[in-house]
């Protein structure tokens, strides 16, 4: 039977528990609230459907917290208990081959019963395992269906004419948000964590400033860790990508929120922002297939030139100059955007008093609404700047992975982020640092995003003008 009930996806069944759980306690909590009230549901403090809320949350509430612990923390207690019941030749393994195995145990499991390999042992922890996942299963279930009875019972013996179920529920939703929003920050505190202590192990066997201002990269062979090469190719082609989206996505902002009618405008910035909605793989493709041989052929015939030297540009078939500027066709829409609702934030009085004083249109848009308009037009530059800085796709396909310091934008570059996606793809060890100098790049990374976002929204509330 537990191994029956391990191979169950419970997922789907415990919602539906629950779910019904909810609506039965909704029920009997409206309808002892109306039989309370003697049928005058005047006389109750709050309407019946809050103590039916009320009930309901009382009574998922456990159970939701248990199947969530159980969620998090239920397969690695199984794994311990999995790994503690092994011979003791296994348990001598290391930490990462011990992981290994009951991983290869885990996936033989979800192949349903039957599926033997020959090897007893193997066929045997495969059988226990899904044993203990089974009764794990069941105990979180029992415990959760417990949770739920207790909650349904102390929360309908407080039912009264008197009870301030709105109230109640209203805090209820206002606790679920809190966590909600602590999710969130419990998240982002937990990567900068994780990249934090990474880097520090890294940077206790690489000096930091050898890191920092080191010009030979060669972290696959473990020889040279000088991440310059990294910097360079990385804010070469943001700037590369900046040149193409800051004027287009600034003028094009102008244009639709000064100048284009409100019919044209319905029409082009809807088919602007599905710019937005393409999967970087394919920008990536698209740079690789069609832009880089066009950037390649164009060096090549700059070269061809009669006064130009045959090795004037490196015409590589990758180039930090295609994935810029296919870069550059990405964030368009994310600088038109935030700019244009920077622009319509102006207020109209301000356009009307220049029409007012004889100036024409394009003279108010460029001494009355840019110059109101411009700490965010900034602030949106900032932030496409750190999109650019920290996109993978488009340069791990389109701008090559030669760490190098070349400021021909036809020759191949590589960035934090291909580097990242190099050091943490294939056979790794964790403790090697090799690996962990894909944690100090992450964390410099991060260290450079954030600043960025800072320095805008410094210069938001910095050069902010209200205007009444």
């Amino acid at each position: 039977m537990l191994e029956t009930f391990g191979h169950l996806p419970v997922s789907w069944l415990l919602f539906a528990v629950l779910a019904a759980a909810g609506f039965v306690a909704f029920f009997i909590g409206r309808t002892s609230a109306v039989a309370t009230a003697q049928g005058s549901t005047a006389r109750l403090n709050s309407q019946p459907n809050y103590h039916g809320y009320f009930l309901a949350m009382a009574t998922i509430a456990p159970a939701a917290v248990i199947l969530i612990l159980y969620s998090l923390f239920g397969e690695s207690m199984v794994r311990s208990q999995l790994a503690s019941e092994l011979p003791q030749r296994i348990r001598d393994l290391g930490t990462m081959e011990m992981g290994q195995y009951i991983d290869r145990i885990a996936e033989n499991s979800q192949r349903g019963p039957g599926s033997t390999t020959g090897n007893a042992l193997f066929d045997a922890a495969t059988g226990r395992y899904t044993s203990l996942l089974g009764l794990s299963r069941i105990i979180a279930i029992g415990l959760a269906l417990f949770g739920a009875g207790v909650g349904f019972f102390f929360a309908r013996r407080r039912l009264s004419v008197n009870f301030r179920a709105r109230a109640r529920v209203e805090d209820g939703i206002k606790l679920m948000l809190f966590l909600c929003a602590a999710i969130a920050i419990l998240t982002t505190l937990g990567i900068v964590a994780s990249l934090f202590f990474e880097a520090l192990r890294f940077f206790a066997r690489v000096p930091v400033l050898s890191f920092i201002f080191g010009t030979e990269w060669n972290a696959q062979t473990g020889a040279d860790f000088g991440a310059i090469p990294l910097f360079f190719g990385t804010f070469m082609i943001a700037f590369l990508a900046m040149l193409v989206a800051a004027p287009i996505g600034l003028l094009s902002a102008i244009y639709l929120s000064e100048y284009a009618s409100p019919r044209f405008r319905s029409i082009v910035k809807p088919i602007l922002e599905l710019l937005a909605g393409i999967p970087t793989v394919v920008y990536g493709f698209f740079a690789l297939q069609f832009v880089a041989p066009l950037v390649r052929s164009f060096a090549v015939w700059v070269n061809s030139l009669p006064f130009t030297p045959d090795t004037l540009l490196a015409a590589q078939p990758t180039s930090a100059l295609a994935a810029g500027l296919v870069m550059g066709i990405m964030i368009i829409p994310f600088v038109s955007s935030l700019s244009d609702d920077v622009i319509n934030a102006v207020p109209q009085t301000l356009r009307d008093g220049a029409y007012a004083m004889g100036a024409t249109k394009s003279e108010t848009v460029k001494q009355v609404v840019m110059p109101a308009a411009l700490p965010g037009v900034i602030a949106a530059l900032l932030l496409a700047v750190s999109r650019a800085i920290g996109e993978t796709m488009i340069v791990v396909m389109a701008a090559g992975q030669r760490a190098q310091i070349s400021p021909d934008p036809t020759s191949d570059l590589t960035t934090i982020t291909v580097q990242i996606v190099a050091l943490l793809t294939g056979d790794t060890e964790f403790d090697s640092a090799k690996t962990l100098s894909a944690f100090a790049l992450g964390f410099v990374l991060f260290i450079v995003t954030l600043l960025f976002n800072l320095i805008a929204l410094r210069v938001v509330q910095k050069y902010r003008e209200k205007y009444e």
